[in-house]
């Protein structure tokens, strides 16, 4: 390899790299996120990939105590974190006011020891938080869904303040892609439409 070549080469390779750094900071500069428990995380990845304006929905871990915990730790219930996802969106097609709406109405509200077949505190419902305006746009969409809620059990669902959040497994992302039959056997075997749809009608 000539000099002159690898001066050309290495020219090029820097271009290319701050070309895509800077599109990358551009579109991460356009995207906010926001993690929500509401039982299986594979269904709630499933539900929010649906959407326009949706970016990205990672599975995995948040709320708990245990650093880097495993899947095992966490269905387990002792890592004290609960199954989320986090969503990354673009405020400019969906709002997050809208995002917590969609999440009420894909939930059961009224449970806080876990959701439809799955028991226990790392199951149950939650939307995090990351300051002030976040908890008070949550506290608004809460009145809204007490207001005209369609039954008369009271809103379970826990506001916590956001921490680490940890993706889960590989093969737990895009579950209901990669193992379409099993996932949706488990959705139906577990009857998480059929309640969804005995609260809130038909979405």
């Amino acid at each position: 390899m000539s000099l002159r070549f690898f001066f050309l080469f290495s020219f090029a390779l820097t271009t290319l790299t701050t070309i895509l750094n800077t599109s990358y900071a551009n579109e991460t500069a356009n995207t906010k996120s926001i993690v929500l428990a509401g039982g299986c995380f594979w269904c709630i990845e499933s539900d929010y990939e649906k959407l326009d304006g949706i970016v990205n929905v990672v599975s995995g871990y948040s709320g708990g105590h245990t650093k880097n915990p495993t899947y095992k730790q966490v269905s387990a219930g002792g890592s004290g974190h609960i199954e989320v996802v986090e969503v990354t969106y673009n405020p400019e097609v969906i709002k997050y006011s809208e995002i917590l709406d969609y999440f009420w109405h894909h939930i059961d509200p009224t449970r806080n020891d876990g959701q439809f077949c799955d028991r226990g505190p790392q199951y149950r419902p939650a939307i995090f938080y990351k300051d002030e305006s976040e908890k008070q746009g949550i506290l608004e969409s809460a009145r809204h869904i007490e207001k005209t809620k369609p039954f008369k059990e009271p809103l379970k669902v826990e506001f916590i303040q956001a921490s680490k959040f940890y993706p889960a497994e590989d093969y737990h992302q895009d579950y209901y892609k990669k193992n379409p039959l099993r996932y949706k056997y488990y959705r139906y075997s577990c009857g998480r439409d059929a309640r969804v749809e005995e609260l809130w009608g038909s979405n």
